[in-house]
């Protein structure tokens, strides 16, 4: 954060601060917001946590879950007000309002101080206070280094750790993606010298399973993978049936994506659902081909060069139709990505 004095003398004052995230959030948004508002609220400021969503029950094990306000009908009025009254509000792992839903314009809207903390491309210009680049891997990175910058380091209890060690986790996929940098091995080494529990962390995120969502696993992989060899493509197409047969929850898509990604000679794989309001896509990719491009100029979306999501209007049907004819425009881009691992 360039501003980090103004900042910081910003904080030096109790304050009424809302914390947002976007859209569905994953173990990085709410990571991210539950961490800092733990710390937010040991420095004395009057703290509140709104998600414009539900999030996985997988991630309601982290401290100040309970906490945490939900943007729905039977909260709308009393997030508006809090937003409206707040003095600071923080905006986290998303680069545009958008991403927020409703929350969006509220937030805009507030005279509040607003602080941007995300690691995504292209970013929107409405914050007073910026801390962002995409050479971080995960939200949680920058949170950390946030409140080192500010001095505060020894404010980080094992929650704040675990917390923030969850984001940084999941979005380097267990340290297995590229954004694995020597950063994110040094912050991870700090968070357990500060009390994180790695095994912990790592049981409650990825060994929580429900029944459901193991069987809606093997049936994805038995019936709804498309595999376009000569393409360098891998693909699930789940519908909203497919959905409701398996019972299935926020958060039991998750990873889906990576399933196709780990097939041998694939660079880009895609999940496309029926949500019934609207169908969601997960994009990921190996090497140069990037998705976030392919995201933003044909479905709505973004995110960042290997991960990216996006959204149609349009059936199902119509919805796979135009991404099977895409997958033939970028023939050439997706035929001649090198991918090179070193031996």
């Amino acid at each position: 954060m360039q501003n980090i004095e103004a900042f910081k003398a910003f904080l030096s004052k109790p304050q009424r601060v809302v914390i947002t995230t976007h859209h569905k959030p994953d173990a990085d948004a709410l990571g991210s917001s539950l961490a800092l508002a733990s710390y937010l609220k040991k420095k004395g400021h009057q703290v509140h946590v709104i998600t414009p969503t539900d999030y996985p029950d997988f991630l309601r094990w982290m401290a100040g879950n309970d906490e945490v306000i939900i943007y729905n009908e039977n909260q709308q009025d009393h997030c508006a007000a809090l937003v409206a009254d707040a003095t600071l509000i923080f905006c986290l792992d998303f680069s545009s309002l958008d991403r927020i839903n409703e929350l969006g314009a509220e937030v805009r809207e507030s005279k509040a101080k607003k602080v941007l903390i995300d690691h995504h491309l292209e970013p929107e210009d409405f914050a007073d206070f910026v801390k962002w680049t995409t050479e971080a891997a995960a939200t949680a990175e920058l949170i950390y280094e946030l409140i080192y910058d500010l001095g505060d380091e020894s404010l980080i209890d094992k929650s704040i750790a675990e917390s923030l060690y969850a984001g940084i986790m999941t979005d380097t996929g267990s340290f297995h993606h590229p954004n694995t940098t020597k950063n994110v091995f040094r912050v991870c080494g700090e968070l357990v010298g500060l009390g994180a529990d790695t095994a912990r962390v790592s049981k409650l995120i990825y060994d929580s399973n429900s029944v459901d969502r193991i069987k809606f696993i093997g049936f994805a992989l038995s019936e709804r993978l498309t595999v376009i060899p000569e393409l360098r493509t891998a693909y699930f197409v789940i519908s909203a049936d497919d959905l409701k047969k398996y019972h299935s929850r926020t958060g039991d898509t998750e990873g889906l994506v990576n399933y196709a990604l780990s097939i041998e000679g694939i660079i880009f794989a895609a999940v496309i659902i029926d949500r019934t309001e609207a169908i969601k896509m997960s994009f990921r990719s190996i090497g140069d081909f990037s998705v976030n491009t392919f995201a933003r100029k044909h479905f709505e979306g973004g995110g960042h060069k290997n991960a990216a999501g996006g959204k149609s209007d349009e059936s199902l049907e119509k919805t796979v139709s135009k991404f099977e004819a895409l997958l033939k425009d970028y023939k050439k881009e997706l035929t001649t990505t090198i991918v090179e691992y070193a031996d």
